[in-house]
């Protein structure tokens, strides 16, 4: 096998693609590449996500759902400090990276069965979602909190998607998402290995648009982890196949209101508020399902975790959109993050530095002051 699905906790493998979860233990899903990436095997001819469809093997060339997403601009900010602008592709976030992964690889077995998907989120993940299901031919529903509003929700309804509202908490729309139904199959982004897998190929862009090296440092925003998580298997890729000598020193960007993995990182309590304020509102995962393996894997690569303040991503913000980099303010809190990290010192000018920005200013409700 070119890869394999399994376990994260327990390491029992997985037969199905449609498993979100382990059969065994309940615990998540992680895939494994057990061929190398060279990179004489990429389709150079393709300038999208998959020109890299020969390190995807789940997925048959012929099933592709694509609405051209990936190879986004690397721009460089200043002489050592690089933009990779996920804001640019097709429904505005980086999240088409695990959709067009995951509707690939799950459409025809849906269809087959005439099913419809279902996913839990308000915001990004749902739109690309919905949008990758419209151009798939699947019906989907996407759950939502009841008091959902704004730009986001209105982009999930033009896709086409069923909306379903639920009254209560987070972990309440997620439970209702994944109740077993008729024909339903739930493809929760954060949960499904697919989805997750379909990031590393972030990795891979970084690492050829510099030509074959790492940068030095690469800060990105954190919440549910799947961004950190398919970034660092991505890279581990890279490295284990010789390609780059060596990881980048991975940081993710975290709010002192949605702050677990920082707080565990370092071994430090953790309070989170009640309701959640932070201009930052594509950031609210305060009990990640993940974090477990957010946690060992950021060990594992040796990196680190930022916490920043609402004036801080508020001040990012408004210099990215100064700058001409209009993106979301959950974008801002990695710029806010290296930012901070200067100051302290914490962090060199010197270093080759690539930092994430994961979705359009253009989904905000904030308000020019």
């Amino acid at each position: 096998m070119q890869y394999e699905i399994t376990c994260s906790v327990c390491g029992r493998p997985s037969k199905s693609l449609l498993d979100f979860k382990c059969p065994r233990c309940g615990q998540p899903l992680i895939v494994g590449q057990n061929t190398k990436f060279e990179t004489g095997q990429i389709c150079k001819q393709n300038r999208s996500f998959w020109r890299y469809a020969k390190f995807f093997p789940y997925t048959k060339e012929s099933e592709i759902v694509t609405l051209g997403e990936g190879w986004t601009p690397l721009v460089r900010f200043t002489d050592n400090v690089h933009f990779k602008l996920e804001n640019l592709n097709p429904t505005g976030s980086f999240k088409d990276r695990g959709s067009t992964t995951l509707i690939s690889a799950l459409h025809k077995p849906v269809k087959d069965a005439e099913g419809y998907i279902a996913e839990d989120s308000s915001g990004n993940a749902g739109a690309s979602m919905a949008a990758y299901a419209a151009r798939g031919g699947l019906k989907a529903k996407i759950y939502v909190p009841e008091t959902v509003s704004g730009p986001k929700l209105n982009q999930i309804r033009f896709y086409g998607a069923e909306v379903v509202k639920i009254p209560g908490s987070r972990s309440k729309v997620a439970e209702e998402a994944q109740k077993p139904e008729r024909r339903k199959f739930y493809v929760g982004h954060i949960l499904h290995p697919l989805f997750r897998d379909g990031i590393r190929s972030l990795a891979y862009e970084i690492a050829e648009q510099f030509s074959w090296r790492a940068p030095e440092q690469v800060y990105l925003p954190a919440s549910a982890g799947t961004l950190l998580l398919g970034v660092l298997s991505g890279f581990k890729h890279l490295v284990e196949s010789s390609v780059i000598e060596a990881m980048p020193y991975v940081v993710a960007c975290q709010t002192s209101q949605v702050s677990p993995l920082y707080h565990r990182l370092k071994n430090l309590d953790y309070h989170p508020p009640e309701k959640i304020t932070s201009i930052a509102d594509a950031l609210v995962s305060v009990n990640p399902p993940l974090l477990d393996l957010m946690i060992k894997q950021l060990k594992e690569a040796k990196g680190d975790a930022v916490m920043v303040e609402e004036d801080e991503i508020r001040d990012a913000f408004k210099e990215l959109a100064r700058k001409g980099f209009f993106v979301e303010p959950s974008s801002a809190v990695a710029y806010a993050a290296y930012r901070k990290q200067l100051e302290l010192k914490e962090a060199s000018k010197k270093d080759q530095t690539v930092i994430v920005l994961t979705g359009s200013g253009l989904k905000t409700t904030l308000k020019p002051s």
